[in-house]
């Protein structure tokens, strides 16, 4: 019997990066002759980024003293800080923050402005994460980050001792994550504030791999090993079916054994995936057949 291959309906680029990569390109087409520069990969994939040097747009790892040209500020969001090092460099800065993205940065600086403790629940070391906290850090110092209740635990007297708690989500956690540490909150909180920010993207792209995992031999997860929304929904799979997650369909030939012996198989990718790579794992897992 042939195998069955099915590709997830929310596989690929997101809004919010979508819109990045198309307008950083015309952005470079635009202006030719200037200096266009990425502060930080925009997306998480070396494919893209590949891609983006060769039509001669640079990747910053950090604001040289002296810029000229544009500055992009990628998906992810910056302190207001870095906005402002960023002109004092002599660069133009263009904000291509996702508008997701935007909107926990707004609500972050919202509670903290209303005198609530503010938990943010993601990765601390995520660059959305630290943009999110330096903007709340411009109105309290009352912000935490955690991704799990044991990293919530050495400050739980402090948020015991404060009347009001708001908690907001990196776009791209987990809903499991979320709920968990909302449950843990509600135990230790007078009164508690909750903003679900994981965007519409990332929801439903975990809702619909979940439905299809349920009804699959393996699962493929394609994308970067560090794209937080791929891994998180990895980890998700993983407690389904079988699961693998890979960057590109070269990495196919490490797991053989194992497509060989799967009959129904589905293919889902990150929100910083690009298409053809999703479609070069599926043509390669269809010539195998």
């Amino acid at each position: 019997m042939p195998k069955e291959v099915k590709l997830a309906k929310y596989a690929g680029f997101c809004y919010g990066v979508k819109r990045a990569v198309e307008t950083v390109k015309k952005i470079k087409a635009e202006n030719p002759d200037k200096n266009i520069s990425v502060l930080g990969e925009l997306i998480h994939n070396t494919h893209v980024i590949n891609e983006l040097e060769k039509l001669g747009i640079k990747t910053l790892t950090e604001i040289p003293e002296h810029g000229d040209g544009i500055c992009v500020i990628r998906s992810h969001g910056e302190s207001p800080e870095v906005f402002e090092k960023i002109k004092q460099a002599g660069f133009e800065p263009i904000d291509l923050t996702c508008p997701d993205v935007k909107k926990v940065q707004q609500k972050a600086i919202e509670l903290a402005k209303d005198g609530y403790f503010v938990v943010i629940v993601g990765k601390s070391e995520h660059p959305e994460v630290i943009a999110i906290k330096a903007n709340a850090q411009l109105y309290t110092d009352k912000v935490v980050v955690a991704a799990s209740i044991d990293q919530l635990e050495p400050y739980k007297a402090e948020i015991k001792s404060h009347r009001k708690v708001g908690v907001v989500v990196q776009t791209t956690q987990r809903i499991t994550t979320l709920n968990s540490i909302v449950e843990y909150l509600t135990s230790i909180s007078k009164e508690l504030h909750i903003a679900n920010t994981i965007c519409a993207s990332t929801a439903m792209r975990q809702t619909e791999a979940k439905e299809l995992a349920q009804d699959s031999d393996l699962v493929i997860v394609v994308g970067s090993k560090k794209s937080a929304n791929t891994t998180h929904l990895a980890e998700i799979l993983k407690d389904i079916t079988n699961t693998i997650h890979i960057e590109n369909e070269d990495e196919l030939e490490s797991y053989s054994d194992l497509i060989k012996s799967s009959q129904k198989i589905s293919v889902t990718a990150g929100a910083s995936t690009p298409q053809d790579i999703i479609e070069n794992v599926l043509n390669k897992l269809r010539k195998e057949q």
